[in-house]
């Protein structure tokens, strides 16, 4: 999910990760001498199939089980997989994957372009009703196919034999080579997924071709895996076993940590965050990723862009990293983080596009709030923040609607729900404001971008904007860089004068790691935790 050629830029946001070999929950069996790691995903995935999901959770489990044409290797090199070679035409639109030969899925049974070609039509199909299919608008005709002007026969990505994977692109993507080590473009065991629709919840079921396989899934509690022995590169998997547990309270999993059942915290208690820094028991980094609200645009009183606006405006984001997350995290004015590219990889397209909105801009806010027919709030309907379980999630929706309540009058209530149902409840619309977090899926602005255009799969704000629309498909159809990316800085403006997002920081990822464990990572622009590198120095556990 970055270019192919990583940029100096994010050479500092990767941290690889050292962490430790132990049990989770005194019932974890291992034989002595086994290389083990043990680490908190968090929250249960909502699906483990790599078409339906759109989730953090979910990619890291789904890149250790599959792996697509591209993947990352040990030096965050993006390099062939289970593509052993690629050919690209002059003009940037056809692009030509050899398969290895050795590639296998986890029965033993090989991997060919047909799985390929499979999985991405699947994805293309509205039957399907993937959330991620505008990924694959990039191929021609997948866009007329998802909305069924075209048959599947059409869809330019054709298997000319098992090994040969032909697609053909509507124009040049510079990041469409980053987006085949993306989860939702990973193949898919044909037979495996038209013969049981649960056969991802099912380890007898649960066919992939990654380093890893899976043993066992208990929802709400963990997941585990061990060495897959029939993987094309098994020779450099160093792990014998890969354990996920799904732990949402972060005092209980801080808790884990320091009684060594797990191997690494990912989400450090906000109340403990400063003080676990200041002492060197955890590090943060930053992150290209933007911590927003999403506004209902069809629910009122947010289907009024001057409402969305105003209570943006009334957010005091500073005081919010100041007091509550205390990580470093910077405000967002603005809603694509600094870290991707603009025109050329030494500019940072945050910087190039600036902030558009003051932060804490009360006597704005009001004035908007009256001008919308809401003087002081009143008239206000009752304001629902909708959030995943999480302590930090909540603290900042408790101070979001004190400053709510002071600076425009508005009454508000919280609502907190598991992560499945929270998913569920943001995509079905039964929500009016929802907390969210977006991370990028390749290395390029669009990825911040393409998700708010009508109708779009993940456009959880239900926002229409033509004009927006329109930007997007021209910065899509172009291969002139400084032609994309003014359209692209034009259609962000546009999001942030009708805000139906509400930027509130841009992340950094603080973690707490044991010191035995080596070479797991995020991919440089951030994102899901690559295991397939992972090491055990099973001599620092004595």
């Amino acid at each position: 999910m970055s270019r192919k050629k990583i940029v100096a830029l994010f050479v500092a946001l990767i941290f690889v990760f050292s962490f430790v070999l132990t049990g989770c929950g005194g019932n974890q069996s291992t034989t002595e001498g086994e290389k083990v790691i043990t680490y908190n995903l968090g929250a249960s995935p909502e699906t483990l199939d790599p078409t339906m999901s759109t989730g953090l959770p979910e990619a890291t489990i789904q890149s250790a089980l599959f792996e697509g044409l591209y993947r990352y290797n040990e030096n965050k090199e993006l390099v062939p997989a289970t593509a052993e070679k690629v050919e690209i035409s002059e003009d940037g639109t056809k692009y030509t994957f050899t398969i290895r030969k050795d590639a296998k899925w986890s029965n033993g049974d090989p991997v060919t372009a047909h799985d390929f070609e499979y999985s991405w039509k699947r994805l293309l199909d509205k039957k399907t009703a993937a959330e991620y299919a505008y990924q694959g608008f990039y191929i021609k005709n997948g866009e007329e196919f998802n909305r069924g002007e075209v048959s599947a026969d059409e869809v330019a990505v054709r298997a000319v034999d098992d090994y040969t994977l032909e697609v053909e692109l509507i124009a040049p993507t510079p990041y469409f080579l980053d987006l085949t080590a993306f989860a939702n473009f990973f193949p898919l065991h044909k037979e495996t997924v038209e013969g049981n629709e649960n056969w991802a919840s099912n380890p007898e079921t649960m066919i992939g071709n990654g380093p890893f396989k899976m043993v066992s899934f208990t929802p709400q509690e963990k997941i585990e895996m061990v060495k897959n022995e029939h993987y094309w590169d098994a020779e450099n998997v160093k792990l014998d076993k890969l354990i996920m547990t799904f732990v949402e309270d972060a005092n209980t999993e801080l808790s884990m940590f320091e009684s060594n059942q797990i191997d690494i915290a990912e989400t450090v208690p906000v109340k403990d965050t400063k003080k676990l820094l200041e002492e060197g028991k955890a590090i943060s980094f930053p992150e290209p990723a933007c911590y927003y609200y999403i506004f209902n645009c069809k629910k009122a009183p947010f289907d009024n862009p001057k409402v969305r606006l105003a209570f943006a405006y009334a957010i005091n984001r500073q005081a919010i990293v100041d007091n509550i997350t205390q990580a470093g995290q910077v405000p967002a004015l603005a809603f694509t983080p600094y870290g991707l590219p603009d025109v050329t990889p030494d500019k940072d397209f945050r910087e190039v596009g600036g902030d558009y909105f003051k932060d804490n801009d009360v006597e704005k806010a009001k004035q908007l709030l009256a001008e919308a027919g809401y003087p002081d709030g009143k008239g206000l309907p009752e304001i629902e923040i909708l959030y995943n379980t999480d302590e930090g999630h909540q603290k900042i929706a408790e101070a979001i609607a004190q400053m709510w309540k002071d600076n425009l009058g508005a009454k508000v209530k919280l609502r907190n729900a598991e992560w499945g149902v929270y998913l569920n409840e943001r995509d079905e619309g039964n929500f009016m404001v929802a907390r969210a977090g977006w991370m990028p899926d390749y290395n390029d602005p669009m990825t911040f971008m393409d998700m708010h255009v009508t109708d779009g799969g993940n456009n959880d704000s239900f926002w229409s904007n033509a004009e927006y629309d329109k930007l997007i498909r021209e910065a899509k159809s172009t291969n002139d860089e400084k032609v994309r990316m003014e359209k692209m800085h034009a259609a962000e403006k546009i999001l942030m004068e009708e805000m139906p997002i509400a930027p509130i920081y841009f992340y950094v990822n603080v973690n707490m790691y044991k010191p035995w464990v080596k070479g797991v990572f995020t991919p440089p622009f951030g994102s899901y935790q690559e295991f397939k590198w992972a090491d055990v120095d099973l001599s620092q556990k004595k």
